[in-house]
């Protein structure tokens, strides 16, 4: 069962994934977007928890602020 977080807790997740992760959001987002080209949210979320063995919160969070971006730009 998936999770909603509210725009705060979105945040609050981004701002403590670098030092839970020692990575910065950026290199979180050049992951997925170099990760295996998955079309469903669900199954980019696993693959981060997976391969990176992130914790939940912190993969939905990368890959909801990636969604995000992706859009930004395509919409921007």
């Amino acid at each position: 069962m998936s999770q909603t977080f509210s725009e705060e807790t979105h945040r609050n997740l981004l701002s403590h994934i670098p030092h839970c992760t020692g990575r910065e959001i950026g290199d979180w987002l050049r992951a997925v977007d170099d990760g295996p080209a998955f079309l469903r949210f669900e199954e980019k979320v696993s693959w981060l928890r997976s391969e990176h063995d992130l914790s939940y919160g912190h993969a939905k969070a990368i890959v909801h602020e990636h969604d995000l971006r992706r859009a930004a730009r395509r919409f921007g």
